[in-house]
């Protein structure tokens, strides 16, 4: 069946973003599959720590919960933030109409971009197995969407975030599943015959893995933590936890990793080694604003280095945030917006 579009050029402008960002489905067909109207989850068991963040000092989050790595789900953090009413899809469709936001990247690096309008006509009308979504670090770097950073603000519990020391350009850019980080990888992720079409998206992880997640053969060492994260929530992944995310509804949200004197000893190994010249600036700067750091950045080098989970980052970490990843051992924060929903 064809689909309608409202604006004129929706139709043609969809295509030519879809054929570079996932040229693979060029042949193959991105509905193929027919998962829009077969896939469908089971009841989300929900198990996760809630609390109340607002009634939380930053003394008593790190004693609790980042030091221990426990994954959480913080309410209260959001309440004064303006986008809980100008952050919904029909606004930002309509204000930012004509700007243009990344949903991909091409076979070379390159950002893939679409107009708002363009992807809100996809978003309307896609009956795609994994659809192409809109996943912008850059958008507080562009004059004409930048004041969506004023609609909110870092939570009190996060503000201290290290990477504040690092070139800014150069920093580590719903239903919850979350692993501990000592679950090896072969066990996490989806077999080589199980990939298919879509080997790093959501819908294949929660079409393989998490059906044995919830069989009795999962191993008992590995206890998953699921949640449903509702509007307002914010969700608290520690450093090093295996984690994969699936938005059941349209959903607008903010994702942001941190490094703070906690994980700083799990963070520092891993970017001297993959990041040599991100660590070189980023140790000089410390050196100047944080001397008393130094020491402890010395002394992780000194010891082993965690299991390999750990440091299993993203594959695809400036376009997606919905594939099985541990964010290179960074903390991660993601509050979901009121008015819309990621359960």
């Amino acid at each position: 069946m064809a689909v309608v579009y409202s604006h004129r050029r929706s139709a043609r402008r969809i295509e030519e973003v879809k054929r570079r960002a996932r040229p693979e489905l060029n042949s193959f067909g991105w509905d193929t599959l027919g998962l829009a109207s077969k896939f469908a989850l089971p009841d989300v068991q929900d198990n996760i720590v809630r609390v109340d963040g607002s009634k939380l000092s930053l003394e008593e989050f790190r004693e609790k919960y980042e030091q221990p790595r426990i994954p959480c789900i913080f309410t209260g953090l959001t309440d004064g933030w303006q986008a809980h009413e100008k952050w919904t899809v029909s606004r930002i469709a309509r204000k930012y109409r004509n700007q243009r936001f990344k949903c991909g990247e091409d076979d070379d690096g390159y950002s893939v971009k679409l107009k708002m309008k363009y992807y809100a006509d996809y978003m309307a009308n896609t009956k795609d197995d994994s659809p192409l979504y809109i996943f912008d670090s850059g958008f507080g770097d562009r004059h004409k969407t930048n004041k969506l950073l004023s609609d909110f603000a870092v939570p009190h519990l996060f503000k201290d975030d290290l990477f504040c020391y690092a070139d800014y350009k150069k920093r580590p850019p719903h239903r919850w599943v979350l692993i501990p980080p000592d679950a090896p990888r072969s066990l996490v992720k989806p077999y080589q015959s199980e990939k298919g079409k879509h080997p790093d998206e959501a819908i294949t992880w929660f079409s393989t893995v998490y059906k044995r997640v919830h069989s009795s053969t999962w191993p008992k060492e590995y206890p998953v933590i699921e949640a449903r994260q509702g509007p307002g929530d914010t969700m608290f992944v520690p450093s090093g936890w295996w984690h994969v995310v699936i938005n059941e509804d349209e959903t607008i949200a903010i994702t942001q990793n941190f490094c703070s004197v906690i994980n700083l000893p799990q963070v520092w190994p891993k970017t001297v080694k993959g990041r040599p010249k991100l660590s070189k600036h980023w140790f000089k700067r410390l050196n100047k604003e944080r001397p008393e750091l130094i020491s402890i950045m010395e002394q992780s080098l000194e010891a082993p280095v965690e299991g390999e989970s750990s440091s299993d980052s993203s594959s695809s970490s400036s376009s997606s945030d919905d594939d099985t990843s541990s964010e290179d051992d960074c903390n991660a924060v993601n509050p979901c917006i009121p008015g819309t929903r990621k359960r």
